[in-house]
């Protein structure tokens, strides 16, 4: 068996996955637990950034993950990624899109498909954890702060030169102090030979 057949075999998924299930409270039972991530996966590939309770979030995100990568990997021919396509998409239009969208999209990635962030929580208010789960390279802006293009504007600047500053001063402190110590340390040692002999 050569490296390209081992490849196929095990599974390309670039994000940790549970290897329990989570519980979720269902008065319907798990069929109906089915039926959610089935719908929070056909969201996620249709509007492509949903906002959801973090748990349920964490768990679609890894039938997400493995659906889009099958589908790079085998392609529409394949009749079980075919199947699992069907399954996990329930307005099947949207299956088109997996095939001929995303995976063209996501063909060069060396990362996860999937981008989660937490949500901030309203305070006072709801306890559950909130999260935005979405597809890498999706049209909206981005949720989390560009702060790598502004690293030149002047007061970025500033700030670094002053933590260059601050931080060569309390390096020279602490050489100063352990100077201090192994002379101190160092006449103690020299006392105490005298001593002895």
């Amino acid at each position: 068996m050569n490296q390209a057949e081992v490849s196929k075999l095990v599974s390309q998924l670039r994000i940790r996955v549970n290897p329990r299930l989570r519980k979720f409270r269902n008065p319907l039972g798990p069929e109906e637990r089915l039926n959610k991530l089935r719908k929070t996966v056909t969201a996620l590939i249709k509007h492509e950034r949903i906002e959801l309770n973090y748990p349920r979030a964490d768990e679609a995100r890894m039938y997400a993950e493995r659906l889009i990568s099958d589908a790079i990997r085998y392609g529409d021919c394949h009749k079980t990624t075919m199947e699992m396509a069907d399954y996990w998409i329930v307005e099947k239009q949207l299956v088109h899109k997996l095939f001929k969208v995303l995976v063209p999209r996501y063909q060069t990635y060396n990362i996860s498909y999937t981008r989660m962030v937490k949500a901030p929580r309203p305070y006072p208010g709801v306890k559950h954890l909130k999260a935005v789960l979405e597809l890498r390279g999706n049209p909206y802006p981005s949720l989390l702060p560009d702060t790598y293009t502004n690293r030149n504007l002047i007061h970025n600047v500033l700030l670094d030169e002053a933590r260059k500053a601050y931080r060569t001063k309390k390096y020279a402190e602490i050489a100063a102090k352990i100077d201090a110590a192994e002379v101190k340390l160092s006449s103690n040692k020299k006392r105490s030979g005298k001593a002895r002999w």
